[in-house]
């Protein structure tokens, strides 16, 4: 039976195509074969970096503002606003993208422009702010971001602590009598795809310290430096789903912003108006750069198909690999799955060629599931 219409809810394929780039081709690949067919295209995230590309896409303002770089430069960062709701990517102002190639400040890079972009969205008017929280150069616990919304964090002397979290082993006093007061009337949620705890093995130092330069001494002393900051503020939020969240700026959101978590991709599908869109389509196309085992939790593609699923619409997805299991597919709620490096298995080429290749399995899924 030929779909009456075709959902197209991919996210990026990081380092390859954008989101809204894989909806073009895959949109592309479809009418080849199936010059009439309906297609709808609704680029989707999780959270993290692409989160405020796909609000855009879907149709919020687009707002540029300047703020501090992790590395205390300033850069330009985008924020999307519609209707009230503010949606704010935190990697577009303290993300490991802004760093210089090969350049990492583990211990010092802040999350002041993430507060900056926050009070950004606060004088726009923004009553409700969705906080994509990943790809983050930071682990400083959010004390960056809450020191740009007025919090002070002070050493013995009565001094600002320095920046990142390695300064957070100085930290003697937390003042959060300054924060902006218009704080209290906003429903911040916090929209993050992990639910690690702030401190630990499973923390935001040893989980994610690594890939932001951390040296093993490094890791050590991030997690010791979480740790006190955290007995100053308080210890029972650290353990929250959500508190080791790109680098610990979700622990600095729970504690003193008066935010709450929820799973990236249930936020975003919400705001994004997904529902709507699945409303009309029998077959829906989903998929990001690689489906493995972190797709299953809480990545946008098991999401997509879990509410597909839901509403009795098929399920296929598009990706570059593929390193799951046909039946771990079948239970994410995904019929069947189209990965690019079994057309072009060299994967420099296969990179290089994604849109292409896109293109080509997109043309194969419509033979498949459309005629």
């Amino acid at each position: 039976m030929r779909p009456a219409r075709v959902l197209v809810a991919a996210d990026k394929f990081k380092g390859s195509l954008t989101a809204v780039e894989v909806a073009e081709r895959v949109t592309a690949g479809l009418k080849r074969v199936v010059p009439t067919l309906e297609v709808a295209a609704l680029p989707v995230a999780d959270g993290g970096d692409g989160t405020v590309a796909a609000a855009v896409a879907a149709g919020f303002d687009r707002r540029e503002v300047r703020v501090t770089g992790p590395l205390g430069e300033p850069v330009t960062a985008v924020y999307a606003l519609r209707d009230g709701t503010a949606v704010v990517e935190m990697a577009e102002a303290s993300g490991l993208q802004l760093l210089p190639e090969g350049v990492f400040a583990p211990l010092t890079a802040t999350t002041h422009g993430s507060g900056e972009l926050l009070r950004a969205a606060l004088d726009a008017g923004a009553r409700t702010i969705v906080f994509g929280v990943g790809g983050s150069a930071t682990t400083d616990g959010g004390a960056g971001m809450l020191t740009a919304l007025g919090a002070r964090f002070l050493d013995a002397e009565g001094g600002p602590v320095g920046p990142g979290g390695g300064g957070l082993r100085d930290l003697a006093a937390a003042d959060l009598s300054g924060l902006d007061p218009r704080l209290r009337d906003v429903d911040l949620v916090l929209a993050g795809d992990v639910d690690n705890p702030l401190t630990g093995p499973r923390g935001a130092a040893a989980m994610y310290g690594p890939q932001k330069g951390a040296s093993p001494s490094d890791v050590a002393a991030l997690d010791a430096a979480l740790a006190h900051y955290a007995s100053v503020l308080g210890a029972e939020a650290a353990e929250a789903p959500g508190a080791g969240a790109a680098g610990g700026v979700g622990y600095g959101a729970l504690v003193a912003l008066g935010a709450r978590f929820r799973p990236g991709i249930e936020v975003m599908l919400d705001v994004l108006g997904f529902a709507e869109a699945l409303s009309r389509a029998t077959l829906v196309i989903t998929g990001e750069g690689s489906l493995d085992e972190q797709t299953l939790h809480g990545k946008a593609p098991a999401g997509v198909a879990a509410a597909a699923r839901a509403r009795g619409a098929d399920v296929v997805a598009v990706c570059g690999r593929l390193l799951l299991a046909p039946a771990a597919l079948g239970r994410a709620g995904i019929r069947r799955a189209y990965p690019l490096l079994e057309v072009e298995p060299d994967p420099a080429k296969c990179m290089a060629m994604a849109g292409e290749l896109l293109e080509r399995v997109a043309s194969d899924i419509a033979r498949d599931f459309v005629l």
